[in-house]
């Protein structure tokens, strides 16, 4: 139940973050400005400020204004919260109004009219959840990060960005529960059940003393007979089910949460509403829309020459996906083949050799050898394009890598397939954009391989689709020439594969004892790596 101690600055030097740009790399760079910040503002003052309310009455219509001082801007000058600049966010802070009293009358200059609308309540992240959490006494700090995880785990809700979106499952929780057993998830009755624990924790309380009245109750029924009550009385059809509204025929149209996931009923009719739809946006004409086209049935889109079974464009709760066949024209227990569409179909314009070649991935692209060492040479394998859980890829033996998204698995050549498999792997972020072509020099006399010069992470290299060499130090590619490339490629095949550095470069910096005392700035490095994991009894701001 304790809190975990607050991340600072340590050392023997408390570094102003400009006297440490220049050591950190821009990730490192911001997380020790912002515990700089947040150190320094949480030992200043708060600030102090006025808000005003000016009210104008012309016959029947009445305006206001309001404007607002800042008087003492106390801690906001060292840190404020979502804000690069301090002294612009102070800036804006204030709005000055004229200086009238009371009983004044004022002339009207001009009168502009200007639209406003609100917006509703932003989604929950896991920060502004957590804030909620303190305010109603609901956790710990050092059960926060658990309680998240829970709800995720259980599929009670989904990160989309940043924000926490429910799903339907949360919402067939919250009937049982509300209905049910409201006292177990009212807030007052979870902060007094963290204020019990916490006395747990310090040993003013018998923990088998309050699990015991807990579950068995003292004075009052406890967990064990309430349960055991409420479970004759649950109707699960009706804690399962979220109503949206009548159709025209004045007929109920409902979300059901079912053992596959949700889907919408309407009288006799089912549908599976579509995975990441999420509850606010499955309006009451959405979910007649899509009861609609379920209505219609699959859409044929023709019959596939090489087996003679029909070809569907059919929709389920991953979105629109292809069908080959159905049970009534396949042998028994053999089940039909499916496939999700690719990127830029439409279900509504796709065509019937559109859908037969995404339904015969993976699609070969030819055979090529794999890259040998002197221990173990190269051998031929297929180079396969294939549309995969997370969108279409290339595969050669063990290498795999993402087709980029303007380009298609049904059209890539095996020439693109080398340039992409000569690119080293991106991971995270890279894996978003491929390589830009700086220069394009011609085929290799002897394999024929495009020779191409690539602008990669670290600078200019030039590729044969299986062989990367970087070009020198100060060398452009304009002046690069396809002999050049050739040469610097050749040189590099000779040097044998790469061998790698990380594991050196770690066990250098683990081993090193250069440093002479421990920093500031090293302490911030370290920041993004490893957790703070120290408890204490006393909670630091910060």
């Amino acid at each position: 139940q304790e809190a975990h101690e607050a991340i600072r600055p340590a050392g023997a030097a408390f570094r102003h973050p400009k006297d440490v740009a220049g050591e950190l790399g821009s990730d490192e760079q911001r997380l020790y400005e912002m515990i700089w910040q947040r150190t320094v503002a949480c030992q200043m003052k708060d600030a102090r400020g006025h808000r005003t309310v000016l009210g104008l009455g012309i016959d029947d219509a009445e305006f206001q204004a309001t404007g607002k001082t800042v008087e003492f801007p106390g801690f906001r000058l060292a840190y404020v919260e979502a804000a690069e600049d301090a002294d612009a966010a102070l800036a804006e802070a204030e709005r000055l109004l004229p200086n009238v009293a009371e009983g004044d009358t004022v002339r009207t200059v001009s009168v502009e009219a200007s639209g406003h609308t609100t917006q509703p309540p932003a989604r929950l992240t896991e920060a502004s959840l957590i804030r909620e959490m303190e305010a109603l006494g609901i956790g710990r700090p050092s059960t926060y990060a658990s309680i998240i995880e829970t709800i995720q785990a259980r599929d009670y809700v989904y990160k989309k960005g940043t924000a926490l979106v429910p799903t339907f499952t949360a919402f067939a929780v919250t009937n049982l529960m509300d209905g049910h057993l409201s006292y177990l998830v009212d807030y007052a009755f979870t902060a007094k059940m963290e204020n019990d624990l916490d006395e747990i924790s310090n040993g003013s309380k018998d923990r088998l003393t309050y699990l015991r009245s807990f579950f068995h109750g003292n004075g009052n029924p406890g967990l064990d007979a309430t349960i055991r009550k409420v479970a004759e009385e649950i109707d699960p059809r009706s804690v399962c089910s979220i109503p949206l509204g009548t159709n025209a025929e004045d007929t109920l149209v409902e979300v059901r949460v079912g053992r596959f996931g949700p889907f919408l009923s309407c009288g006799d009719q089912r549908v599976s509403v579509p995975d990441g739809t999420a509850p606010d946006e499955l309006t009451l004409e959405v979910a007649i829309d899509l009861l609609e086209k379920g209505a219609q049935g699959p859409k044929s889109l023709g019959v596939d020459p090489e087996t003679g079974l029909d070809i569907y464009v059919k929709t389920g709760r991953f979105g629109p996906y292809f069908q080959r066949g159905n049970a009534e024209s396949l042998p028994d227990g053999e089940k039909p083949k499916m496939a999700s569409l690719l990127r830029g179909m439409e279900p509504e314009t796709v065509s019937l050799e559109e859908a037969i070649a995404t339904l015969n991935l993976p699609r070969e692209l030819g055979v090529k050898d794999t890259a040998g060492t002197d221990e173990q040479p190269g051998k031929p394998a297929k180079v396969l394009a294939a549309n995969g859980r997370f969108g279409p890829y290339l595969k050669w033996d063990k290498e795999t890598r993402s087709i980029p998204a303007d380009e298609s698995p049904l059209t890539i050549t095996l020439e693109r397939a080398m340039e992409l498999f000569a690119q080293p792997k991106a991971r995270g972020r890279q894996a978003r954009a491929a390589p830009k072509v700086l220069k394009e020099l011609g085929k290799h006399p002897e394999t024929e391989a495009e020779i191409k010069i690539l602008d990669g992470r670290y600078g200019p290299y030039c590729t044969d689709g299986t062989t990367n060499a970087s070009l020198p130090k100060g060398e452009s590619a304009e002046d690069c020439t396809l002999q050049h490339a050739i040469d610097l490629i050749n040189a590099r095949a000779a040097m044998g594969p790469s061998k790698g550095r990380r594991g050196a470069a770690k066990k250098k910096v683990a081993g090193g004892k250069s440093a002479s005392k421990k920093s500031a700035t090293a302490k911030a490095g370290k920041a993004t790596k490893k957790k703070a994991g120290g408890r204490t009894n006393k909670q630091t701001s910060g």
